[in-house]
């Protein structure tokens, strides 16, 4: 069974269509990229997922359970209970610039989940090894590189063991050089079967990691399949413009 199903997905802003109809499923441990040109709807359609867009229509479901179905969204308890299963990582990595990286970790497992002191403790340490960032616990964010800032954002998601990661761009914010470190740990955690839903401009590393890829085009998904279908056989006229201009 799918572990993530949406349905009819469509949001308006003003006069402005950004998401229409949109349709897919995704199955347990798929990592899926998510791929177009910038405007098409793509950080929108992820932000939807977890409720941080509220739609105006269609159905999503995580777990088989209904997030929204039709438009009509689950009351506040269950909303709060099915996005609790997914966790996000921004572009901009939305660290607490006053806490430490540590503190930035234990934070949410803390106050949201209530969990004691020494569980959060053994896995922040744990997940800080992970990302290769043990030597920076008891750093403020402003020390840390923009790579180091999304490493930590990363962690700070896998606090909440999540069953479904979210990264909208997670390396657009940040310097070439650094991006290579953030895409390693993401390779990482889909060797782990991680289920992953990822907005990305990074071609090369859609090939390489995701099982299946989604191209958005001004609001619609417009072509869905493998990386070699999406990459080497595309199908629709514009997907192929589209990948002959980044790829060039």
């Amino acid at each position: 069974m799918s572990i993530v199903q949406v349905s009819n997905l469509r949001k308006s802003f003003g006069d402005l269509d950004v998401l229409k109809n949109i349709t897919f499923e995704i199955e347990k441990n798929q990592v899926v990229a998510v791929i177009g040109p910038s405007g098409s709807g793509k950080s929108t359609m992820l932000r939807s997922l977890i409720h941080l867009e509220q739609i105006d229509g269609g159905s999503v479901s995580v777990g088989g359970q209904d997030l929204v179905k039709e438009g009509v969204y689950a009351n506040h308890q269950e909303l709060k209970r099915i996005t609790s299963k997914m966790g996000m990582v921004f572009q901009h990595f939305n660290l607490f610039p006053h806490l430490t990286v540590k503190e930035n970790l234990e934070l949410a497992p803390k106050y949201v989940k209530g969990e004691q002191g020494d569980q959060i403790a053994q896995r922040s340490t744990e997940l800080l090894k992970k990302v290769g960032l043990s030597d920076k616990a008891n750093v403020y964010p402003s020390k840390l590189s923009g790579g180091q800032k999304q490493r930590v954002a990363i962690a700070r998601a896998l606090m909440m063991n999540p069953e479904i990661m979210l990264f909208d761009e997670p390396t657009s914010a940040l310097d070439p050089e650094l991006t290579g470190e953030v895409l390693q740990v993401i390779k990482q955690l889909a060797a782990e079967q991680i289920t992953m839903i990822i907005v990305t401009h990074e071609m090369g590393f859609a090939k390489e990691v995701a099982d299946k890829i989604l191209f958005m085009d001004q609001g619609e998904i417009t072509e869905s399949g493998t990386p070699e279908e999406i990459f080497m056989n595309p199908k629709s006229e514009r997907t192929k413009a589209f990948i002959n201009y980044v790829l060039k």
